[in-house]
């Protein structure tokens, strides 16, 4: 009987690649919430007098509908293993972009109080991850103490409060196990992105205040950390070399998302901004012709490019917002998706490795069934990539389901199962 293959992305260890996430988000409003707190009204909203005006949303659907694009376009990254897709759609430049305009606008408060909201948003849906993904390993055998000479328990804390790289085996279990061996690697994977989001969080109010006092240099500073530590020039060993690059690669979009909270985008021509963005994006498509990666124009590989890419994609991204009470025509349609993946967006990035790791067993079991002849069997084969897509998103919505609403509580909201801004699901109250 064939047997299912090993698809790249479910099997495959990559364990220095910095692949796309998103960031804690405040609640996206149900359709009939009339008021929103003033620390979470946008500044930026324009809308024009009527007779009749629409009660404000408090939220940028504009910015809502490209974080929801950035999460599909991570799940199908992980799946296909499209190295174009990280040229498309750079995922993480425009997530970090959009953390970095909520954090400024935040910022309107007094700062340690905002860190401390953003950090208590990011911790109870890590704690529900980490504390499955530990069972898993325990029962599976893992002993951190044989690793890092001993010390490999006090890596565990970074499974509590991301500031470090978790510890995880390369490899666990059985070839003859329910998930292929290297799956502690596919799962601990995204947790990269949260220390990196972290780290700009505690950074945000030096960061915003530097902007504000030289903006040119604060921007572009991270750009040129990146060209001294992302290519080599300068080698830091360890994961403090991948802490310090990824702050380097993603800081300028980071601090562009605080120059469109601050509005300087738009004082700026944009005719500029857009041949200034250009310049910069051929640029990076420059560099990572010579210096292709193991996947070839996987921009996740080569720092420096994905860095001057994704600072020029973003700046026309934002300079063309059109900052959106609520979406237009058709997408209106998305509307329920778009509001549940941005309520739901911690949960979705942290789980859907490991859920995509864990549709191969259950696609595998197929082959059994008593009417899987040689020509359905050869099908499946043929097809089974494009199954682990289709069979992720059912497994995503029991994820939200299961331990999504702890989301709601890190945010002293009340816990909803399946928050898609429809009036059944009703409105949590703020603690």
């Amino acid at each position: 009987m064939p047997q299912a293959p090993q698809t790249p992305q479910a099997t495959q260890a990559i364990p220095q690649q910095r692949v796309d996430e998103t960031q804690p988000l405040p609640e996206v409003p149900t359709p009939e919430a009339s008021s929103v707190p003033a620390a979470e009204a946008p500044s930026r909203t324009r809308t024009k007098p009527s007779a009749k005006p629409s009660p404000p949303s408090g939220r940028d659907r504009y910015l809502d509908l490209l974080r929801s694009i950035a999460l599909v376009r991570v799940v199908v990254y992980h799946i296909f293993g499209w190295a174009w897709l990280t040229v498309l759609f750079p995922s993480m430049g425009v997530m970090f972009a959009l953390a970095g305009a909520l954090m400024a606008r935040s910022l309107s408060r007094p700062a340690w109080g905002v860190i401390r909201g953003r950090i208590r948003r990011l911790l109870p849906p890590l704690w529900a991850f980490s504390a499955v993904v530990l069972a898993m390993l325990f029962v599976g055998g893992w002993n951190p103490s044989k690793d890092d000479g001993g010390l490999g328990w006090l890596g565990l804390v970074n499974y509590v409060l991301p500031i470090g790289a978790p510890p995880y085996p390369w490899q666990i279990g059985s070839e003859s196990g329910l998930l292929e061996q290297t799956w502690a690697v596919q799962a601990a994977g995204p947790l990269w992105y949260l220390r990196a989001y972290l780290w700009f969080v505690i950074a945000s109010p030096l960061l915003l205040w530097a902007f504000r006092r030289v903006p040119w240099a604060t921007l572009l500073a991270p750009l040129a950390l990146t060209a001294v530590v992302g290519t080599g020039l300068v080698s830091i060993p360890g994961e403090t070399g991948n802490a310090v690059t990824d702050f380097a690669v993603y800081g300028s979009c980071w601090i562009l998302g605080m120059a469109h909270q601050e509005g300087v985008l738009k004082k700026i021509p944009r005719y500029a901004v857009v041949s200034v963005a250009s310049l910069l994006m051929a640029f990076g498509l420059w560099w990572a012709s010579g210096h292709l990666g193991p996947d070839g124009w996987d921009l996740n590989d080569i720092p420096l490019a994905q860095a001057a890419w994704s600072l020029g994609f973003v700046a026309i991204l934002l300079q063309y917002s059109p900052s959106w009470q609520t979406l237009p025509g058709r997408l209106a349609h998305w509307d329920k998706l778009i509001t549940l993946s941005n309520n739901r967006a911690v949960t979705i990035y942290l789980w859907h490795n490991l859920l995509i790791m864990a549709t191969v067993p259950l696609l595998d079991a197929v082959y059994k069934l008593p009417f899987m002849d040689d020509r359905l069997s050869n099908a499946l084969t043929t097809t089974y990539t494009l199954w682990m897509f289709v069979l992720v998103w059912p497994l995503i919505a029991l994820m939200v389901v299961g331990v999504g609403w702890v989301e709601d509580l890190a945010a002293k909201r009340g816990p909803r199962l399946w928050p898609d801004g429809s009036k059944k699901a009703g409105k949590g109250k703020r603690g």
